[in-house]
């Protein structure tokens, strides 16, 4: 996000960075390390801070539980307390997550849902929100964006998975299962946040995902468009796949019930707020043309 944000912003805007390391970065004029914030007057005097920094999602479940606190709690805190006293940031945009919206979603998910994360990553995220809502000043606008995943050039994560399975030809076993998922293109993130630093949006809690939402066998089609390839997506009867699920469970394969369900399960997250609060009707990138722009960078 980082890396992507930059490129897009640094055209219009002068970018500090705040890193637990501190690289000569193209865009950047300078990046800070954390202990800086303890530090008067080390950091210039800035119009608004975008607090990307958090443990991501072990989708190993390997991550002790006070890292995600200790992180995405503490780290925000701390940030978001050096906000609140800068004479000059009047915004600041806080990256948290749908999952600290909900873990499920039945239906499609909406910003007034009562929060009900599931697990480390979330509740650690929900709590950040709840930490920046409570100290909100009148005088500054405050945004907390919930994401749904987001995938861009430099993509680490699941996406790059399913991509390197495809690659090698092997077969896609789920396609019995048509769920549907909203995913976040970095260009309309992008796009959101400009609109967000350069207009004047109320403060409050953003839902963040493309207009369409798609189906895992619609990317997996759309993963073999990029490649070339003709898709193999078999429609294997859904009671024998949770049954080869349940013993993959006992049998500790790559394959368990809960993985089934991540897989195949619907999560359909309205961006009709911040749509409306940036005064448009549609996302700038459709998010199969956002897809393909992810998938020709993996190349």
């Amino acid at each position: 996000m980082g890396s992507n944000l930059v490129k897009a912003l640094s055209k219009e805007h002068t970018i500090y960075g705040l890193d637990i390391i501190s690289p000569m970065k193209d865009g950047v004029k300078y990046t800070f390390s954390w202990d800086h914030l303890d530090k008067e007057d080390e950091i210039p005097e800035v119009d608004a801070i975008i607090h990307l920094a958090g443990k991501a999602h072990d989708t190993k479940n390997k991550t002790v539980s006070d890292v995600y606190f200790k992180v995405n709690t503490g780290l925000t805190q701390k940030i978001y307390d050096y906000f609140l006293a800068s004479k000059t940031a009047k915004k600041f945009i806080f990256f948290s997550t749908a999952k600290a919206a909900a873990d499920k979603v039945d239906g499609i998910l909406i910003e007034d849902v009562v929060p009900s994360p599931v697990g480390p990553y979330g509740e650690s995220k929900i709590a950040a929100e709840k930490y920046i809502q409570e100290h909100l000043s009148y005088e500054k606008q405050v945004y907390i964006l919930r994401p749904c995943m987001i995938h861009g050039p430099g993509n680490k994560g699941n996406l790059n998975l399913l991509y390197n399975v495809v690659k090698r030809g092997i077969p896609w076993p789920l396609g019995a299962f048509e769920n549907r998922r909203t995913f976040t293109s970095i260009g309309n993130l992008c796009f959101v946040i400009n609109g967000l630093l350069t207009k004047d949006v109320p403060t409050g809690i953003y839902n963040m995902g493309d207009d369409e939402a798609l189906s895992t066998n619609e990317l997996i089609e759309e993963i073999c468009k990029s490649l070339g390839k003709k898709a193999h997506i078999w429609k294997l009867p859904k009671g024998l796949m949770n049954g080869v699920a349940k013993i993959g469970g006992a049998l500790h394969l790559p394959l368990d019930s809960e993985r089934l369900r991540k897989l195949t399960e619907n999560y359909i997250s309205s961006n009709e707020k911040i749509k409306k609060a940036l005064g448009v009707e549609k996302m700038p990138v459709d998010a199969r043309e956002g897809l393909k722009v992810t998938l020709e960078s993996f190349k």
